[in-house]
């Protein structure tokens, strides 16, 4: 039943500060958990969402970009920035916000802080497609930049794939203590490593995640051996990359959205031919996932709308019985509805 016009007009607000006690209420592995089992099930019904790479509005500081899409029941948006200078600034380096909305009235259900949650899906996803692509029984993550979303990772890797030990590395070594200092009793091992090589000693899934906007080599090809799983998610923009493209050359390369990932993605080095698998096939049996003990599977992951769509209805339907939210007036709703000037009189 929809709700009643006057009510029509406020929505839940879900602030930061609502975000976290939501989170701690629930519990940081089990919404990891939870907001993976959501992002798969979306996935396998890929075919039902709008999809168009997201809108990117460019400057020499950073990038801004807006993120929508529908099922044909919910659309939801996502505003989201990327500068890497602003951590100099005192900023972050990603912030964002999001809004889910009804299609058959046009009217929002709820607007959403998505810097934490973003962090979250990001490291949701990443799981969801580890647990198909990754070696058997995988113990051992390297974590190579250790920042905002480092722990997010290892902690998702350690609830949804069974990691026990997370090797980290960052060109800052107060980074990686961050990282060290935020992961004490996670119940995972956690190693400080002086290099990438060292940190991808014994990995079964290396994880890249650096935020400079630059073409850069964070593993060169002879450092990856036959058998690991690369996830490959460092905020991701046309000119920058982490992987050396003979990686690619030897790896069978997995993404989410492939028009939004050539422009974006590692694959931005190859060549138009090189062949990629959007990851949703393997869900549905299209496509296969790891064929043997040997393959080098990459997941070149730039973000999709539909994560955050998934992240968005997963946050709304846990909310109802709870405080974890406020009402917010976003819409002007008149008694009448061509009534607009009316209803501004009557405030006076």
């Amino acid at each position: 039943m929809p709700p009643a016009p006057s009510q029509l007009a406020y929505i839940p607000f879900v602030s930061v500060e609502n975000m976290m006690r939501f989170i701690h209420h629930f519990g940081v592995e089990q919404v990891l958990i939870e907001l993976t089992d959501a992002i798969e099930a979306d996935y396998r019904r890929w075919d039902v969402f709008e999809k168009i790479p997201r809108l990117a509005s460019h400057s020499r500081d950073g990038v801004i970009e807006l993120m929508p899409t529908s099922d044909g029941e919910a659309f939801s948006f996502k505003y989201v920035n990327g500068h890497p200078s602003n951590m100099a600034k005192g900023f972050q380096t990603v912030a964002a916000f999001g809004l889910l909305a009804r299609v058959d009235t046009g009217y929002p259900l709820m607007l959403a802080e998505m810097t934490l949650l973003t962090a979250f899906r990001t490291a949701a996803t990443s799981a969801m497609v580890a647990r198909h692509l990754a070696p058997r029984e995988a113990g051992v993550m390297a974590m190579i930049g250790n920042g905002a979303q480092a722990e997010f990772q290892a902690l998702a890797m350690k609830a949804v794939v069974g990691v026990k030990e997370v090797r980290l590395y960052d060109i800052d070594a107060k980074a990686t203590e961050k990282t060290v200092r935020n992961l004490q009793g996670s119940g995972l091992r956690v190693v400080s490593c002086s290099s990438a090589q060292d940190a991808i000693e014994g990995a079964h899934i290396i994880t890249t995640c650096t935020a400079d906007k630059a073409y850069g080599t964070i593993l060169t090809d002879n450092m990856v051996g036959s058998g690991i799983h690369i996830n490959a998610i460092g905020g991701d923009c046309p000119g920058k990359t982490e992987l050396h493209r003979d990686i690619l050359s030897r790896a069978d390369t997995f993404v989410e959205f492939e028009p939004q990932t050539r422009i974006e993605g590692e694959i931005q080095q190859m060549d138009p031919s090189y062949q990629v698998t959007e990851f949703w096939r393997v869900l549905t049996g299209e496509a296969e996932g790891r064929r043997d003990a040997r393959q080098i599977t990459l997941f070149d992951s730039v973000g999709f709308a539909t994560e955050d769509f998934s992240a968005l209805r997963y946050i709304h339907s846990k909310l109802q019985g709870t405080d974890f939210f406020q009402q917010i007036d976003i819409l002007a709703d008149p008694d009448e509805p061509r009534d607009l000037f009316g209803m501004l009189q009557r405030a006076a």
